[in-house]
């Protein structure tokens, strides 16, 4: 669990870590370096989650070796899915990543949403209900094992 208190915000108590895969964690399908050994860190606080399209049939291999339960989701209305997955674990308790179109319900539904801005872009949607907008996924990863990071961003 990762605990911080954020005068003007709230107090989070985190437990989940839900991810998208492509566009966050991958780019083209291919995991981007060092985030299997920032994930692998964050699983001892909080348990992993890969909720993916997986457009290019690789997150399994990809995530080979990381902690992580990885959730495939079926084509349409993805973003629905997404927001019931965050309801299926608690809001309250979990954190969400992404960057596309699909992701700005759970970014929105999360305690803490963070937007990743990769090679492939972010949908505006997703980046204004974001509580956080990240230039690359280790600096949104790294928010998590520095909580006052988070406290100098989003304090009032």
């Amino acid at each position: 669990m990762i605990k911080v208190d954020i005068p003007g915000f709230k107090s989070l108590e985190l437990e989940h870590l839900v991810l998208d895969f492509n566009g966050t964690l991958a780019c083209d399908g291919i995991l981007l370096p060092e985030v299997a050994e920032r994930l692998n860190n964050l699983a001892s606080m909080l348990t992993v989650h890969v909720i993916t399209a997986d457009t290019f049939g690789k997150v399994e291999t990809q995530l080979d070796g990381v902690s992580c339960r990885i959730s495939i989701l079926r084509e349409g209305e993805q973003d629905k899915e997404k927001l019931s997955y965050i309801k299926r674990l608690g809001p309250s308790c979990t954190v969400s990543i992404g960057n596309g179109r699909n992701d700005r319900l759970m970014l929105e539904a999360s305690a803490l949403g963070i937007a990743v801005l990769l090679q492939e872009g972010a949908a505006a949607q997703s980046l204004m209900t974001a509580d956080i907008v990240c230039r690359e996924i280790l600096s949104a990863l790294d928010l998590l094992t520095h909580p006052l990071r988070l406290t100098a961003t989003l304090r009032s």
